[in-house]
């Protein structure tokens, strides 16, 4: 179960990654605006800095949870397994919780939020599962 759980943060961190990307980098872009129902290029100016912060918000989340992943798979004592997992679950729980504001939101929202919190939902379960087994 310890696998699957990494294997779904993995995937939860790239997909944060690649909003990073959208947010950060390929903003302005009409194919992003799209995206994020920015309908102009006058209105992703405006948000261009607030998109910019919370890209790099989205960032950190994955780097977190990518190095709770690489200290669960080195596992090399149960103290560096016990604090990957707080890393993992701090990362992916963040995430989940962040997909859940954004429902609350705006019902419009739901897609996005699916896309952004099922994987780190999921894996945060399958953690938690792994480590009552173990």
């Amino acid at each position: 179960m310890t696998a699957v759980a990494l294997v779904l943060a993995g995937l939860a961190a790239l997909v944060h990654v690649y909003i990073f990307w959208l947010e950060a980098v390929a903003w302005m872009r009409p194919s992003t605006r799209a995206v994020f129902g920015i309908a102009s290029e006058d209105d992703a100016r405006v948000t261009r800095s607030l998109a910019y912060n919370q890209g790099f918000y989205n960032l950190m989340l994955a780097v977190v949870t990518l190095v709770g992943i690489a200290m669960i798979a080195a596992g090399s004592s149960s103290g560096s397994t016990a604090a990957g997992a707080a890393l993992v679950f701090a990362g992916c729980g963040s995430m989940a919780v962040a997909a859940l504001v954004l429902v609350t939101a705006s019902r419009d929202h739901a897609g996005a939020a699916a896309k952004q919190g099922v994987l780190p939902l999921l894996a945060v379960v399958a953690l938690a599962v792994a480590l009552v087994a173990a």
